[in-house]
């Protein structure tokens, strides 16, 4: 139950790998296969809340046949037009484009902010990244805070040759590293430092200020300038269960963090459950996704076939978008 085949409408994969990870998403699941989505359009044709809902509820049902997803295409053509038309689209604009049209129309009609939005696209998949700039000649910190629903990270072109020749491969943990590690800007970038009311060069770092509850990476394996488009095929080891605790703010700046949930121990575990990747080139590709159901039964799915996998075999692809969900939740 749960598992169902999606037809490809046309080079229409890179939706059919979004729509397989975002229903074996637990918070997400529970929230539409619980009514708990209230429609605030006059049809529910318009509404992507109710199209998501029925998606959930062909795919939970009996039928085991392969199941179209038109209706769910036609609204992301409608709303984002840069990915309408049948030529081969990116997953991760597409997953970025499901969900800010998802969070906008379970808003719909209300007068919440979007900054202060508590709606199910941002309570599992918003996190905080902080920003600190700081000045080389008075240490003045100055601190930016913005929301994210997706980690982007660059992968070298170039990796290390091993001994026997092989091209050797970076972590998930190298490329956080290098994500969260303090860049110099140098004398070419300086920004205007508020304590000293003059430009100075300055170190900046990224770190994550709030955890979400589904940290989603993409790997960013498609390089395009003004001379090329290529696709960077390093090697990028991800593990089952990483701990994103040395990437949080309080952990990079030695500051003790402060317990919100006294006696309770801070537990900043990730599961994996979700992977998906891009095969063959950049110009003639195909996406397929691993999806993890209950604790450890594995599935490959490719548009209308699913199979089981196991997870050496998810852990041995080549990844491109990394869904890993938080072990333990703390609850308000």
């Amino acid at each position: 139950l749960g598992l169902r085949g999606l037809i490809n409408l046309g080079n229409t994969c890179f939706m059919s790998c979004i729509v397989q990870v975002l229903i074996h998403t637990p918070l997400l699941r529970d929230y539409f296969l619980s009514d708990r989505h209230i429609c605030t359009f006059s049809s529910p044709d318009q509404c992507i809340g109710c199209e998501i809902s029925r998606i959930f509820q062909e795919n939970y049902n009996d039928d085991m046949s392969p199941f179209s997803p038109h209706k769910l295409l036609h609204m992301i053509w409608t709303h984002a037009h840069h990915l309408a038309g049948y030529e081969q689209q990116d997953a991760h604009e597409f997953f970025i484009a499901v969900l800010d049209l998802l969070h906008r129309h379970l808003i719909h009609k209300t007068n919440i902010l979007p900054s202060s939005c508590s709606c199910i696209v941002d309570t599992i998949f918003t996190g905080k990244l902080q920003s600190d700039l700081v000045c080389q000649v008075c240490q003045g910190v100055s601190t930016t805070v913005d929301p994210f629903w997706d980690i982007s990270l660059d992968l070298p072109t170039t990796t290390t040759p091993t001994p026997n020749g092989s091209s050797q491969g970076i972590s998930l943990q190298d490329c956080l590293q290098r994500f969260t590690q303090a860049e110099h800007l140098g004398s070419g970038a300086k920004i205007t430092c508020s304590k000293c009311n003059a430009p100075q060069e300055s170190t900046k770092q990224l770190t994550m200020q709030k955890l979400p509850v589904v940290a989603s990476f993409h790997l960013k394996r498609f390089e395009h300038s003004s001379r090329l488009h290529k696709k960077i095929t390093t090697r990028v080891d991800f593990p089952e269960v990483i701990d994103m605790t040395p990437f949080i703010s309080h952990a990079r700046n030695n500051v003790s963090a402060k317990k919100e949930y006294q006696g309770v121990p801070s537990n900043n575990k990730y599961v994996l459950y979700g992977v998906i990747n891009h095969i063959g080139s950049l110009d003639a590709g195909h996406y397929t996704s691993y999806i993890r159901q209950h604790s450890d039964l594995w599935f490959h799915c490719n548009d209308h076939q699913i199979l089981p996998a196991s997870i050496p075999q998810v852990l041995d692809s080549e990844g491109y978008l990394l869904f890993y969900h938080k072990q333990i939740l703390e609850y308000d």
